[in-house]
């Protein structure tokens, strides 16, 4: 699995001009499920997302995790991230999982965040419109194949 991990001062997803979530101060996290991913590969991303410490104590120091800041997390499926691009323009797909497979560790994955963060999702599978308002800029890349 693959995040991409942006900390917000708000976030909100759409789909056909209908808002579906939003969240204030948290992460939108997007996500990209590869074909090999298993129970570990999420197991671990989760682990990383709770505890990475990238908001500010009150020195202004990144020292602080999601929970210790109080933030909500916004999830939004994004087979995109696994896209390959080794090979002309175009970019292959095939390393995405697809269909009910990547929805049950997509879901999984913001369940298992749930428990500890509120956390929202956008529509698996649907044209979204997302709009993240990223706080710092900060934005981090975590893959569960680079442990």
């Amino acid at each position: 699995m693959k995040v991409v991990i942006q900390r917000c001062k708000h976030g909100s997803v759409s789909v056909d001009n209908k808002l579906i979530n939003e969240i204030d101060n948290g992460y939108v996290i997007l996500v990209g499920v590869h074909v090999t991913d298993t129970i570990d590969d999420l197991n671990y991303l989760v682990r990383k997302v709770l505890n990475l410490r990238i908001f500010d104590d009150e020195n202004g120091i990144m020292n602080k995790n999601i929970i210790d800041a109080g933030g909500k997390i916004l999830a939004i499926s994004q087979f995109t991230l696994q896209a390959v691009t080794r090979e002309g323009n175009r970019p292959s797909w095939n390393e995405a999982m697809k269909g009910e497979d990547a929805v049950k560790l997509y879901d999984l994955f913001c369940e298992e965040l749930n428990k500890s963060v509120p956390t929202f999702k956008g529509v698996f599978g649907a044209e979204m419109l997302v709009k993240i308002d990223n706080d710092g800029p900060v934005t981090i890349i975590i893959d569960s194949k680079n442990k």
